[in-house]
């Protein structure tokens, strides 16, 4: 269907306006030819009859002219009896002899009237011009000139005619050339646009059938790349697209397998324990302290799990024009980082929050900037060692207000840093997570119009770099 439609609009738009050119030029070019060999006939005719017309107006200055004796001695003498037939005619139009022997009874005399209207109107040389058929029925060019004096005496007039029979196949010959020469430049042009238009259909249609099968979840198919051109870079975002659709559905389903232990964990501690609470017999005071600290923090897990899912959905819906306003970031980091004061407590970890001067305000959503830093330093916790550091710092950069979040832990490989802020990407699989933290704190920054980078070395740590724009008065 695809090669239909192309090659009626090449047909169309390409080799009929190729055609339609050809066929103009060609009825141009003929029309000229035609013109150009009947207007050489005509010269040659009039040559031979100006002469002899010269000649017989010089004898009768001399003396009193004898037209038709004269004529018909110039007839006896004329050398192209074969070609050209030669003419006498009376003043008054009638045919005295021909070189032929016979004198036609109803030739055409269109010439001899034109060149008596032009000698009578005085609008030019008494000479007339006329293309027909003879009374035998043959084509010929006929051509009369009046014979006069300096008195403007008409003693009559020559005609000479010619069958044009060889000069029509000479024409014929050179169109029936041109019209072959025509043919053979369509004939190339379909030859060579055949192949160039074959060559853009070829990959299109490949790239179709590919289309087709990624459609269809067949992501490991490509479309071979053959030429560097706009083709070639179509395969290659082809690939690549398919590519990364593998790789999405990759991470999706890695997603969905951590996301279901993840989950099934803290249900299978909240179901273990009140199963344990309903037991009669537990009535230890420890016992049950104990149990329902764990299907608290259980539970608070599983929301803080269920949070991010929703809050991935949702990002995407955030209407600043609507939750916006002018605030200090600092007061919402201290806010992020007094959430994990108790956390970082208990697994021995240090966690400053340094504010270098006094930072402008910015224009922003309260709740999910603070949800960026909590983000941030969950993760920064989470892959801190034992006894390590967690330091923020806050700073104006420019037009911008930056805050910085490093930590000392393990540190993200170089292979999986360009990832880590891909959705359901999870650097370590040996530690809980959703893999959408960062990807939603960087579509909170980037809808503030702001940037989030990550800086890090294996083994020596992560540095998060926060810059949002200042609020402009």
């Amino acid at each position: 269907m695809l090669f239909k439609k192309v090659t009626r609009r090449w047909l169309v738009n390409g080799l009929g306006v190729v055609a339609v050119l050809l066929l103009i030029l060609e009825v141009v070019a003929a029309l000229v030819i035609r013109s150009y060999y009947y207007e050489q006939t005509e010269n040659s005719l009039y040559t031979r009859a100006r002469s002899f017309s010269d000649m017989l107006g010089a004898y009768a200055e001399q003396s009193p002219l004898d037209f038709e004796a004269s004529a018909r001695d110039y007839m006896e003498q004329f050398p192209d009896k074969e070609k050209i037939e030669f003419q006498v005619l009376s003043a008054t139009g009638e045919i005295l002899a021909s070189s032929t022997g016979f004198i036609p009874e109803s030739d055409s005399l269109e010439d001899y009237r034109a060149a008596v209207q032009t000698y009578a109107t005085q609008s030019g040389e008494p000479k007339g011009v006329w293309v027909g058929k003879n009374a035998a029925g043959q084509k010929v060019l006929a051509i009369t000139l009046l014979v006069t004096d300096n008195s403007d005496t008409v003693y009559g007039a020559i005609r000479y005619l010619v069958a044009l029979d060889r000069v029509d196949s000479q024409i014929t010959l050179l169109i029936s050339i041109m019209v072959a020469f025509g043919l053979a430049v369509i004939f190339f042009v379909m030859l060579s646009s055949a192949y160039f238009v074959g060559s853009i259909l070829q990959p299109l249609t490949e790239i179709g059938a590919t289309a087709k099968k990624i459609a269809q979840g067949d992501y490991s198919c490509h479309v071979e790349k053959r030429h560097d051109d706009e083709i070639g870079e179509l395969c290659d975002t082809i690939n690549e697209m398919a590519a990364d659709i593998a790789d999405a559905g990759r991470l999706q389903n890695e997603f969905i397998s951590s996301i279901s232990h993840e989950l099934r964990t803290p249900l299978t501690a909240i179901k273990g324990w009140s199963e344990t609470l309903r037991d009669e017999s537990m009535r230890d005071e420890e016992i049950l302290r104990k149990g329902l600290d764990v299907i608290s923090s259980e539970a608070e897990r599983l929301s803080g799990m269920v949070e991010d899912l929703l809050d991935f959905s949702r990002i995407r819906q955030l209407k600043p024009s609507a939750q916006f306003e002018k605030l200090d970031v600092f007061a919402e980091v201290q806010e992020a980082v007094f959430l994990f004061r108790d956390r970082a407590q208990r697994e021995g970890i240090t966690v400053q929050c340094i504010e270098q001067e006094k930072l402008p305000a910015v224009l922003g959503d309260r709740a999910r900037l603070r949800q960026v830093f909590v983000n941030i330093l969950d993760n920064a916790l989470k892959y801190s060692r034992e006894n390590g550091t967690v330091r923020v710092d806050a700073a104006t950069v420019a037009d911008s207000v930056q805050v910085v979040i490093s930590d000392n832990g393990i540190g993200i490989s170089k292979k999986d840093l360009p990832n880590v802020k891909q959705k359901f990407y999870r650097a370590n699989n040996h530690k809980p997570g959703s893999g959408i933290g960062l990807a939603v704190a960087e579509e909170i920054i980037n809808a503030h119009h702001g940037t989030l980078e990550i800086e890090s070395a294996e083994g020596e740590g992560t540095v998060v770099i926060v810059n949002l724009p200042v609020h402009g008065e």
